[in-house]
């Protein structure tokens, strides 16, 4: 669709792109990021054909750039600015039926029915029929963006040129906006090229990124391969870090921010934060821990302050659910956002926990054992450290192997309803491994075979003295 072959231009005398080589192809979401003043504007306007270009050329459908008239290089790319001005008082009907003139013959000819129903459809599309009769000058800058991009899609292009399509938008229209665009681009072919200052959304929408730098292209692939941690740290100068999307398979970078990073390394979680009460125990702590947890709220990755064990009656199965457990942590006063919250039938006072040090970082175990309804252990693992996200895999791996071999002297039990929480300060020494032979990964086998010895014993204890 578009071929960009060595292209070198820019302002006046001033060459700022420089030896620029890519190509679009139809129907693809085609992202320009870049930091400021790295000519992402510039090569846009070249492409649109408002600066010429210096050397180099740039075909459209196999067409050169330079051989199109300006009406038909308007049927087939329309523009939508980062800054669109208006100048005149225009309704937005109005304003959106100005991008028929590439397809009318002469200066003051009236809408056809055709035009009128492309108009009505595009605005409909951008969600602005019900200001058809406004005054543009009334409406908000993230309402005039809309405008505008209606006034473009009713040019009905083949290629659709944008220049941070999401400036004024808040983060529904965003989110409208851009799935609205990629639609088009899956469903009717539409070639979109567009400059994103916001790197997590090139990531997410993108088939295909350029990196742009000082008038260089960097990097032209698939997302995953361009936002990649060390080539965006060192074109933006600033320290980021790069995790998957929680459901889509979409690079996010996240902002490490100096405040935090300056937080003091001390804080340690141990049995002082430990309550326990008749009917929970629970740990509150001074700070967010980030965790990975199967419970029956807070499951799976994220950052707790509150833990809670809810003990059920021995005569009830200790299953419930999210929205039970979730009502209850609010019944006692926790934040359910912030507390990963599990449930069991074992007594909190037979729970076993225990601290054990290492040197410079250290592993606080708590277990709570069940053999009396459905055979359940809720394991606890609060590591005193630094880690990566395969040290908390590897943490459970290593925890799971210590709870098999502990389980191994009790030979009628079966396990069937565990779970488990491993929580990382992520402050103080760097642990770089929790496998079974590492220092972490001893403490924890350690931890995890000696808490779930003592809490069987003390749970069978109690059973076995109901019963005599």
């Amino acid at each position: 669709m578009i071929s960009v072959q060595n292209v070198t231009g820019g302002y006046a005398n001033q060459f700022f792109i420089q030896n620029v080589t890519f190509e679009v192809e139809k129907g693809k979401l085609f992202g320009i990021i870049g930091p400021n003043g790295s000519g992402k504007t510039t090569l846009l306007k070249m492409l649109s054909g408002v600066h010429k270009v210096a050397a180099g050329d740039i075909f459209i459908k196999g067409k050169s750039l330079e051989s199109y008239s300006p009406k038909e290089l308007a049927k087939v790319t329309a523009v939508l600015s980062q800054h669109s001005e208006d100048h005149f008082s225009y309704s937005v009907k109005e304003t959106v039926s100005l991008g028929r003139y590439a397809h009318q013959r002469g200066w003051f000819q009236t809408l056809s029915d055709k035009d009128e129903q492309i108009v009505t459809e595009a605005m409909e599309l951008t969600g602005i029929s019900r200001y058809a009769d406004e005054q543009l000058q009334h409406l908000s800058g993230g309402e005039r963006q809309r405008v505008f991009l209606a006034q473009a899609l009713a040019q009905e292009p083949e290629i659709l040129l944008l220049d941070e399509p999401t400036n004024h938008l808040d983060l529904s229209f965003q989110k409208d906006l851009l799935d609205m665009l990629q639609a088009l681009t899956k469903k009717q072919g539409l070639t979109v090229i567009s400059i994103f200052h916001d790197l997590n959304l090139a990531g997410l929408y993108c088939d295909q990124l350029l990196l742009m730098d000082d008038g260089y292209l960097l990097k032209n692939d698939v997302p995953y391969r361009v936002l990649r941690e060390e080539v965006i740290s060192s074109v933006y100068d600033t320290e980021i870090k790069k995790q998957p999307h929680p459901y889509v398979p979409a690079p996010q970078l996240v902002l490490l921010s100096e405040g935090m990073q300056g937080e003091s390394n001390s804080g340690k979680i141990g049995s002082e934060q430990l309550t326990i009460e008749q009917n929970q125990f629970s740990l509150q702590s001074p700070f967010y821990l980030k965790t990975i947890s199967s419970g029956e709220s807070g499951s799976g990755i994220g950052w707790h302050r509150s833990f809670v064990n809810w003990h059920t009656n021995e005569n009830q199965s200790p299953i419930k659910g999210t929205a039970e457990m979730e009502a209850y942590l609010k019944a006692q006063g926790f934040e359910a956002g912030e507390t990963v919250g599990m449930i069991s039938a074992g007594k909190p006072e037979d729970a076993s926990y225990s601290l054990y040090e290492g040197e410079g970082f250290s592993v606080f175990t708590v277990v709570i054992a069940d053999v009396s309804i459905e055979h359940g252990i809720n394991t606890w693992i609060f590591i005193n450290g630094m880690f990566s996200d395969d040290v908390y895999i590897q943490s459970i791996i290593t925890a799971t192997e210590a709870k098999v071999k502990a389980l191994e002297q009790f030979h009628d039990f079966d396990m069937q309803n565990d779970c488990i929480l491993i929580a990382g300060t992520q402050r103080g020494e760097r642990l770089t491994s929790a496998a079974r032979k590492s220092p972490l990964g001893k403490l924890i086998s350690q931890g995890i075979y000696e808490c779930t010895t003592n809490a069987m014993v003390e749970n069978i204890k109690r059973i076995n003295g109901r019963f005599c």
